[in-house]
Formats: C-alpha cells, structure tokens, sequence
C-alpha cells in the first residue's frame, strides 16, 4: 500500500496532525469536518471521534492548503470539491452559488470530506483476463480509481502496448513536490489538467495509443469523446458511478457507450471493494 500521507497531513489545522497521524496513518479512508462538531475519522474499523471542535478557521484552511493557497483554485470548486497534493479529494459543502441553473461555487463552507488516496498495487492482477476495452463501476467510495489506477498499471507492465491516461483531476497518478506519487507503469502517457472529452481527443491525435484510460466518465461529452475514438480502433479502461447492472443501464446519461457496444467487459465493485466481472451486453 501506497500513500502520500504527510501530503495529506499537511491540509489539516496543526492542532489536529499529531492526533489523526497516530490514529489514521494505516487505516483513515476519510476525515469529516463540520462546523461547530467533533472531527470525523472514518475508517475500514468504523467511526473515531476527536476532542475538539472545528471552526469556521479550521475549515478555511483546509480549503486554503488543498488549493494550493490559489484564490482562483479555491473559487472554481464548482463542482464541489478540491484535488488536493497527493491525489487526496476535499469534498465541500455550504451555501451553492448558482449561474444559469447551474452551481458555480460554494461559499460560506459548513462541511468537509477529506478523502485519503492510497493505492495498492496488484489488487486488479486477475483483471488482466478481462477482454477488450474494460469499463469499472461502483458507487462513491467504493475504489474505482484505486482499481483503475492498478489495471492501467498492470496492463502497461504486461506488454498490453502504450496507455494514454487522460488525468483530469490528477487523481489516478498524482503528483507532491513534483514527482508522482504512485507508478504508473513504463508504457503510460498522462494528460492532466484539461477535460475528458478534450483529452481523448488530444491523445488520441498525438499519442498513437493502443488504450485511452479516464476515471469517472459522468456528462454526455465524455461519452460522445469516448464514442468517437472508439471508431478509430483502440481500447478503453474507464469508470462509472453505478452500483450494478441494473442501475447503469438506468442512467440515460451511459446509454450511448451501451448501446455502441463500446465496452466488452464489466467489473462492478462490492461494498467490501471486492469486484465481479461481466460481459457487457449491447443495449437491448
């Protein structure tokens, strides 16, 4: 197992370091902070409770050193989160701002999730059976990019040709004071900082690869990107939200990859982060 952890420990007040360091190094998988109530240590044990209480201050530095102190960073969490150094999420809640009808912020924070990013290399080795492109779901927290980050890994040491990563967050191979914090494998190409959708393009012009890798497909465009560069002969690993079979072919948002037949093969993850493989079928 794998993790930036003084990365992490470094986005919390100093008051709490020394107490979350001794209890959460090995096991923390989130810390919740909310206005006015005790820190939140969530791990694989359950619940651990700290003393203190969080402030308004509190909550505004965590926001400030996972943003790199960047005003602007911090301001365009429209989608309500922050990537962190390291690969860690800043999760925030608080009062939305809205532009046409869509969230474009959050002020006033009441609440954070600091999700820890570890990884754990060779959990996705019996996937490499998995045929053709290979598309990973699972709901929120249950290890889909922990699970992508290592089959991009395994494929890329096992002579499956070139990956091209398209790394929108930074979050499936992150980097701290400049180097990455987890191998990404000798064949791999990572794109970061721009969107899915422009990065597919982008790489699958001028990368020549024999497989696309993005983490979280969730908006039409994504789909349309993936779609395209389908019909030019390569494969994909890619992620969705989704619980199981069912409830993927419900989200009218993926109905196009289905109905393409885009995806040969499907890992949907269990709540104890075990995964079972399936065969996609087309859309009936």
């Amino acid at each position: 197992m794998r993790c930036a952890w003084q990365a992490y420990i470094n986005l919390l007040p100093i008051r709490m370091r020394e107490e979350v360091d001794k209890l959460g190094s090995q096991s923390l998988q989130e810390l919740r902070l909310r206005l006015n109530f005790p820190p939140e240590l969530i791990t694989a044990n359950g619940s651990l409770w700290l003393e203190e209480t969080v402030s308004r201050d509190d909550l505004s530095y965590c926001i400030n050193a996972a943003s790199r102190y960047s005003p602007w960073n911090a301001a365009t969490s429209s989608q309500g989160y922050i990537t962190a150094p390291g690969g860690h999420r800043v999760g925030i809640c608080g009062n939305a701002t809205v532009t046409s009808g869509k969230m474009s912020g959050i002020t006033e924070p009441s609440s954070l999730c600091l999700r820890v990013a570890r990884d754990f290399p060779g959990i996705a080795e019996a996937a490499l059976k998995a045929k053709g492109s290979v598309l990973i779901a699972g709901r929120p927290g249950s290890g889909k990019t922990t699970l992508l980050r290592d089959l991009i890994r395994q494929k890329s040491e096992n002579s499956e040709g070139c990956i091209a990563v398209v790394d929108e967050r930074g979050e499936l191979f992150p980097k701290a004071q400049g180097d990455n914090c987890f191998p990404p494998g000798r064949r791999t190409d990572i794109l970061s900082g721009c969107s899915k959708a422009e990065g597919i393009h982008a790489v699958l012009r001028n990368m020549n690869p024999s497989i696309i890798a993005v983490d979280e497909i969730t908006a039409q465009e994504d789909c349309n990107a993936l779609i395209h560069a389908g019909w030019c002969g390569v494969k994909f690993l890619a992620t969705v939200h989704a619980g199981s079979r069912s409830d993927l072919y419900s989200r009218p948002v993926y109905k196009p990859i289905i109905k393409s037949g885009l995806f040969d093969t499907l890992l949907i993850l269990q709540p104890d982060k075990s995964w079972r493989m399936e065969r996609m079928n087309q859309w009936d």
